[in-house]
């Protein structure tokens, strides 16, 4: 093995300059430090007292500093400067004598640092010189988007697509942070942006599952669910037990909703006993339910297997030849 050793100094870019670890620390305080480019990290390691020196970034340089020093440290720039990492490795790779390469991880993304990628990519894209579309759109105009990639997600799920599931939630994910990004533009003291979105999110996913949060004894998932119930009322202050719910939504799923709702509060209220074709809908829903069946599921597979039948006539039609 090599005497001497060339150490890749790898950090994230998306966390505060200076927090390393403390292997990092040591290794940048023992052996000269390069890199090719001027950077928050190399600011806040001089501020320090750690010498940090700038060059091109040519592997001869760092071989040649080695003839007086056991190791040298070259610090990555914020892309990680992989082709000079490629060239350095193919360099001793050919020639293993000169010196070992060690690759240390100053620091690690956090979960969900992509995220601030996201935030950061959107507030390019809507910002002055941006993109032209995203710039001209509103919540209103949005709104057919959000409902669409939604259920390209359900979909997704339906059909057992995990992959494509990925990329639809990426879709989802893109509709919250584009209209999080607009609203920050809303006049009159009345924007707000992602960091709100997140903040109550955070606040409500803590205070409906004091179970998790606040030590609260819960036997079971059914009394988990009236906890959740409970804690939601109190904070609504809703004065009926269907405010809150989303009559945009298809009206199956919505007749189902309203049933729930009813069954939970208790409440002794008659289905409509009309023969016209809604209050006969009606019935069937509450039908599905009692039978433990989900009746948008039920309706959305028996339309599709009937499309398959569609498409299998089609196939059968014999077509005149042109």
């Amino acid at each position: 093995m090599p005497d001497r050793r060339i150490v890749l100094l790898v950090t994230s870019p998306r966390l505060p300059a200076g927090l390393l670890t403390a292997a990092a620390w040591d290794v940048v305080r023992q052996h000269p430090v390069f890199t090719a480019t001027e950077s928050e990290q190399s600011a806040v390691l001089r501020q320090s007292g750690v010498p940090v020196s700038v060059v091109e970034p040519d592997p001869q340089r760092l071989l040649d500093a080695l003839a007086e020093h056991e190791a040298v440290v070259w610090l990555a720039g914020p892309a990680g400067d992989q082709d000079f990492a490629r060239h350095l490795g193919l360099r001793l790779t050919r020639e293993p004598d000169l010196a070992e390469l060690e690759l240390m991880y100053g620091s690690w993304d956090p979960p969900g640092a992509r995220l601030l990628d996201a935030v950061a990519v959107m507030d390019r894209l809507v910002s002055p010189g941006g993109d032209p579309w995203k710039r001209a759109q509103n919540h209103r105009t949005l709104a057919p988007y959000m409902l669409e990639e939604a259920y390209e997600a359900y979909d997704a799920i339906e059909a057992g697509d995990l992959s494509a599931l990925r990329e639809e939630l990426g879709d989802v994910l893109l509709q919250v942070v584009l209209h999080a990004r607009l609203a920050e533009e809303l006049p009159d003291g009345a924007a707000w942006g992602i960091d709100d979105v997140a903040g109550v999110l955070v606040e409500k996913m803590v205070r409906r599952n004091p179970h998790v949060f606040a030590g609260v004894e819960a036997a079971d998932i059914e009394e988990i669910t009236e906890n959740w119930e409970r804690i939601k009322k109190a904070e609504k202050s809703r004065d009926s037990i269907l405010d809150g719910i989303a009559l945009s939504q298809p009206a199956l799923a919505l007749a189902a909703k309203i049933l729930q709702r009813v069954e939970r509060a208790g409440l002794d209220v008659p289905l409509p006993a009309g023969d016209d074709l809604g209050s006969a809908l009606l019935r069937l829903v509450a039908e599905a339910r009692a039978a433990g069946a989900d009746p948008e599921a039920e309706v959305r597979r028996a339309t599709l297997d009937y499309a398959e039948d569609v498409r299998s006539a089609e196939q059968r039609i014999v077509r005149p030849r042109e």
